[in-house]
């Protein structure tokens, strides 16, 4: 399941778990981020023991700036609260190697 980031508080307990987090900063607007939703949902199914959020970067601001964001989509990685991976891009190779790499 993906559950979508509504707040600076949300999105901290959520990065904050023990388990691998990843984050999809994302917007509405943006073409490949539409592209890579449904795997992202995908990956969710299959990777069952990984917690997957989405920040629409348009809704939560202020997440997306602490975050350094500046394109979309972007795929952060945390565990116990701090980051241990990033890439940019609709990639899905990436995107499930990274998950694998970091669980």
């Amino acid at each position: 399941m993906v559950k979508m980031c509504t707040s600076q508080e949300d999105f901290t307990s959520e990065v904050s778990k023990s388990c691998l987090t990843v984050v999809d900063f994302t917007a509405s607007w943006c073409g490949p981020c539409q592209m890579i939703g449904p795997k992202f949902i995908a990956a969710a199914e299959k990777y069952t023991t990984v917690n997957f959020i989405k920040v629409d970067v348009d809704e939560c601001e202020d997440v997306a700036a602490e975050c350094g964001i500046s394109a979309m989509p972007t795929f952060q990685f945390y565990k116990d609260g701090k980051k241990v991976d990033d890439f940019c891009g609709a990639d899905e190779g990436q995107l499930i190697q990274r998950i694998e790499k970091n669980m």
